[in-house]
C-alpha cells in the first residue's frame, strides 16, 4: 500500500564533522575550507553530540577579544548544547514540530540526524520545510476534502492489502435518506452531518488503528483485522441516532419524516435520516479478489438498506 509519511532521514545531506576533543582553531578551517555549510557536527566515536552553527561560532568570536579568548580553546566553549537530534525513521512532520519549538536563535540551525544512534547526516530547515509542504499537498490529494478521511484509490489499494489476511471485516456505513435531508436543510447542514458521522465512525476506527475511508458523499468503510464487530455496530448505531436529533426541527422529529422529492421526483412523506451498516466477513467464507468482495458487499447492502431505520446486517 502506497505510504505518504516520509521520514526525516531521507532528506540528510553531509557536512564535515569535528571530534569533541578539538580547539576552534580546527572549527574556523572548516567553516573556511567549506564556504557553503552554516554548521559542524560534533561527534564521540561517530556519535553525534551537538552542532556548532556557522553564525553562533562567529558571533562569540566578534566580540572584543573573542579570538584571542575561544580560537586555541577547546570547541566545548562554543558547542550548542540543544541541538535538536532525531532518529532517521521519525516523520518529518513531527520533526518539522520539533524544530519549529525550537528557541529562536537555535530556529534555523541544522538538524541532526542518527540511525542505531550513529551519526549520518543533517537536514537544513529549508529542505525540511520544503519537503513537508511536498507531503502535506500529497496527503492532501489522497483524503476526502470535506471529512479529510482517506477516499477511493487508497480504500482499493487497502482491500487488496486485507483481502488475503487470516481475519477480517468490512463494514459499509450508508446514511439512508441523506439526499432528502440535504433537500430539506441544504448543502451547508449536509456537510456537518457527514462530518458528524465522519468523527463518529473515527472514534471507533481511527483513533483505535483500524482503518476508515470516505467513499463519497454518505458512504464510508472501515476495515477491521477481527470478527468482534456486534458491540461497535450496535454503540456505533445508539450513537448516531442520538446526533441526528441535532439535525432536525422538534416538528420533523416528532412527525418523523421530511417532505421532499424522492430519487424519481416524487414529492412525498420520507423518514429521517439513519445508519446503515453492511458488513462483510471472512468468518464463515473466502474471497478471491476485491472484485468478488465488493460484488458480496453490493447484496449485503441492499438488503440491510431495505430495513426501516438504523441496522446493521452481516454478511447475508
Amino acid at each position: 500500500m502506497k505510504t505518504i509519511i516520509a521520514y526525516i532521514g531521507d532528506l540528510v545531506e553531509q557536512v564535515p564533522c569535528i571530534a569533541q576533543f578539538e580547539i576552534n582553531s580546527a572549527v574556523d578551517r572548516l567553516f573556511n575550507e567549506n564556504a557553503r555549510i552554516q554548521g559542524i557536527v560534533v561527534v564521540n566515536n561517530e556519535v553525534p553530540i551537538s552542532l556548532i552553527s556557522r553564525t553562533h561560532f562567529y558571533q562569540k568570536l566578534g566580540t572584543q577579544y573573542g579570538y584571542h579568548l575561544y580560537m586555541g580553546r577547546p570547541i566545548e566553549l562554543i558547542v550548542n548544547s540543544d541541538s535538536l537530534i532525531v532518529d532517521y525513521f521519525q516523520s518529518i512532520t513531527e520533526v518539522s514540530k520539533l524544530a519549529m519549538d525550537r528557541e529562536e536563535k537555535d530556529r534555523y540551525d541544522y538538524v541532526i540526524v542518527t540511525k542505531e544512534n550513529k551519526y549520518i547526516g543533517v537536514v537544513s530547515i529549508q529542505r525540511l520545510l520544503m519537503k513537508l509542504v511536498e507531503v502535506q499537498v500529497e496527503f492532501a490529494s489522497v483524503l476526502n476534502p470535506l471529512t479529510r478521511l482517506p477516499g477511493n484509490h487508497t480504500i482499493e489499494e487497502k482491500l487488496r492489502e486485507i483481502i488475503h489476511q487470516e481475519k477480517f471485516s468490512i463494514l459499509y456505513f450508508d446514511l439512508d435518506h441523506f439526499k432528502a435531508y440535504n433537500d430539506t436543510y441544504g448543502f451547508k447542514k449536509g456537510d456537518n452531518l457527514l462530518k458528524s458521522t465522519a468523527e463518529l465512525l473515527k472514534r471507533d476506527f481511527t483513533n483505535k488503528g483500524s482503518f476508515l475511508g470516505h467513499i463519497g458523499g454518505d458512504d464510508f468503510i472501515a476495515v477491521v483485522d477481527h470478527h468482534d464487530i456486534r458491540s461497535i455496530c450496535e454503540s456505533l448505531i445508539n450513537d448516531f441516532d442520538q446526533i441526528i436529533i441535532d439535525f432536525y426541527t422538534p416538528n420533523h422529529l416528532s412527525q418523523h419524516y421530511v417532505i421532499a422529492e424522492n430519487r424519481q421526483g416524487v414529492i412525498e412523506k420520507i423518514a429521517l435520516v439513519s445508519l446503515s451498516i453492511a458488513i462483510v466477513t471472512n468468518q464463515d467464507q473466502a474471497f478471491e479478489s476485491v472484485e468478488e468482495l465488493v460484488e458480496y458487499a453490493a447484496v449485503v447492502k441492499r438488503k440491510c438498506k431495505s430495513v426501516s431505520g438504523s441496522c446493521y446486517l452481516i454478511n447475508s
